[in-house]
Order: C-alpha cells, then sequence, then structure tokens
C-alpha cells in the first residue's frame, strides 16, 4: 500500500486501481477533526460513504464539491453520516444543470431514510406532479441484492469496477447483543478484500466470520477510545488477534487520541485525515 497526502484540489475520475480517501477521520463530536466520510476511487468511478453534516466544508477545503458527488452510500441515519444528504439533494437538485447522485440503497433503508430523517427537509419544497416531492426526485436508487448463507444479512451490488458488499452491524442502542435488536446500520467491504467497518460495537466473531471468508488486506475500524457505549473501545480492540490488528487502522476516533500508541498496541495506526491509501493492485 502507498499513502500519499492530497495536494488540492481533490478529483475523482482520474484515479487508477483501488483507492480510498479520508474525507474525516473524527468521532461525532471531534472539533479536531472532520467526521469519518470516506471516498472510494477505482478506475475512473467514485463511491461517497457516507455524507456527515461537515462533508460539504470539508469538500471545500479539498478543492471540490458536493456537486461532483454522483454515488453515495449511508451506513446509518446519524447526523454525522448522514447530515449532509440534504444540501447534496437540494443543492443538485436547483443547480443550472440538475442531476440525480445515484444512493446504494436497500428498499428498506431508503424507507427508513425519507421517512425518517430526509422528508422534513426534502418533500415540501414543492409539488411534483401535485404530489409533494419523493425520494426519487432527487435521487436515483441503484438497489443492492441479498446474499445467501451468511452469518448476518449481506447486500451486493458492483458499481463501474468497484465490488461492493454491506452488512449488518450492532451498533446502536447501546448494551444489544443481537443485530436484530438494533437499528439500521451496516459496514461495507470493498472488492472483497478491505473492511470498512462504519459504525458498530466491539463485535469479534463478525469481525473473524468476514476474515475468514474473504481473506481480508486491510481493515479500517471504528473506534471510540473509551469502553461503553455503541462503538468498538480501543481496550476492546487490543485484545484482538494480533494477526488482524497488524491489518487494522483506527478511525472515527476522539480528540484525546495523542494520549494512546497504536502502532505499540499491535495495530498499524490511526487514520489520516486529507490522505490517499492506494491499495496494491492484484
Amino acid at each position: 500500500m502507498k499513502i500519499e497526502k492530497l495536494v488540492p484540489p481533490l478529483t475523482l475520475g482520474n484515479n487508477k486501481g483501488l483507492s480510498t480517501f479520508f474525507i474525516g477521520v473524527g468521532s461525532a463530536f471531534s472539533k479536531l477533526h472532520y467526521q469519518t466520510n470516506i471516498l472510494i476511487l477505482k478506475d475512473g468511478e467514485h463511491l461517497l460513504i457516507d455524507c456527515g453534516t461537515l462533508c460539504s466544508q470539508a469538500l471545500q477545503k479539498y478543492g471540490s464539491s458536493l456537486t461532483n458527488i454522483r454515488n453515495v452510500l449511508v451506513t446509518h441515519s446519524h447526523a454525522d453520516h448522514i447530515g449532509g444528504l440534504e444540501e447534496m439533494a437540494l443543492f443538485n437538485k436547483y443547480s443550472p444543470e440538475p442531476v440525480k447522485p445515484r444512493m446504494l440503497i436497500t428498499d428498506e433503508y431508503k424507507e427508513i431514510l425519507w421517512e425518517q430523517s430526509l422528508r422534513g427537509g426534502c418533500s415540501y419544497s414543492e409539488y411534483s406532479n401535485g404530489a409533494y416531492m419523493k425520494f426519487e426526485d432527487y435521487f436515483e436508487q441503484i438497489e443492492l441484492e441479498a446474499m445467501p448463507n451468511t452469518v448476518r444479512p449481506m447486500y451486493h451490488t458492483v458499481l463501474g469496477n468497484i465490488d461492493i458488499k454491506i452488512f449488518r452491524t450492532r451498533h446502536i442502542p447501546s448494551g444489544t447483543n443481537s443485530w436484530a435488536d438494533c437499528f439500521y446500520s451496516v459496514g461495507v467491504l470493498i472488492d472483497n478484500r478491505i473492511l470498512f467497518t462504519g459504525d458498530t460495537q466491539y463485535d469479534v466473531k463478525l469481525l473473524t466470520w468476514l476474515d475468514v471468508h474473504y481473506n481480508l488486506e486491510y481493515i479500517f475500524h471504528d473506534c471510540q477510545l473509551f469502553t461503553g457505549g455503541v462503538h468498538a473501545g480501543y481496550d476492546e480492540l487490543k485484545r484482538l488477534p494480533m494477526s488482524m490488528k497488524k491489518r487494522m487502522y483506527l478511525c472515527h476516533y476522539g480528540d484525546a487520541y495523542q494520549k494512546f500508541n497504536p502502532e505499540a498496541d499491535g495495530f498499524i495506526g490511526f487514520v489520516k485525515q486529507g490522505y490517499f491509501y492506494h491499495f496494491d493492485q492484484q
């Protein structure tokens, strides 16, 4: 892997091979970093994973814009992951050359996202054929296909040359022992080799299953710096086998991160904001 700091402007269409770019690396309430929203780039195609309240501001800093985003996938409905979607929807709808970004989303989550989050700000903008605006007035749905014989519900699609699989995670509420008792949240598997956990509690059984079935090359795991709550804690992740930690970067971390030394604890380290991670071609 090659790690490269962005020299603005950020461009989305000229990447060769598979890369990730971390727009932000911070937790929901970080004041030092943007939110953990990332770009997947491969062979001229791109996918934005999550669009939080600060995503537009971050992209502007990098010399880009939400209007350049044509594909988006949302992991769950917290503001640091969906807070910028209304701006994306309205900006594209009412620009001089209106476009509909493509959203990779299941029917189940589309209804949740629209009815419980986006409808309030987007539905009552104007009328569409005599009715209030709908999801389809702003986004083109790219539906994912359910996969058989998986330990959790998993869904699959291909975007350009990017293979995308999503899987249910155990995020909220706290103290839940089963994903089935949790609100909708997913992680993302990219090209069957790179794992982005999204937001999840410590879930070693899921990690192990994914690693056994896909022989993961790198894992980008969310990490809160204390134990308890709705994210995997640093001390919990330290208990993972060394064989897994040596392939793991930590993201979605709080502002006290400098008190920790992940390299000494067996991890690769904390993910860096504003950097590309270019993966070796296969």
